[in-house]
């Protein structure tokens, strides 16, 4: 499988903080901390497609976590696993240490040409 991806989508209603403190605490997810450690995986913020400089609050924002090492799909797939477990700890540990409710946050693969 090439360029194997996955996106991380926060809805729009996300706080300046919202997103930094998420790539951080998937950057310190056990499987997650040891495959950046290994250099097999990077995590990065992406401006989400259609998204222009200056546009409008509520766009959202996106976090793409990318496998850099070619990988087979069962270790594809069990990343998206815990991908999706770290951001719902993440979402429950930022309900309990912040006001309101934190963002919607939607995991999804990115196929080779960039659609999801």
């Amino acid at each position: 499988m090439a360029d194997q991806r996955i996106r991380i989508r926060l809805d729009g209603t996300e706080d300046a903080r919202d997103v930094g403190a998420l790539m951080a605490w998937l950057e310190r997810e056990g499987p997650l901390e040891e495959r950046l450690r290994a250099g097999e995986l990077q995590v990065r913020e992406a401006r989400p497609s259609g998204a222009e400089p200056g546009a409008p609050m509520g766009v959202g924002s996106e976090i793409v976590v990318a496998l850099v090492s070619s990988a087979a799909a069962p270790v594809f797939n069990q990343l998206v696993q815990d991908i999706s477990r770290a951001v719902a700890a993440w979402r429950n540990n930022r309900r309990e240490v912040e006001h309101g409710e934190p963002p919607q946050v939607d995991v999804d693969v990115v196929s080779s040409d960039g659609n999801g």
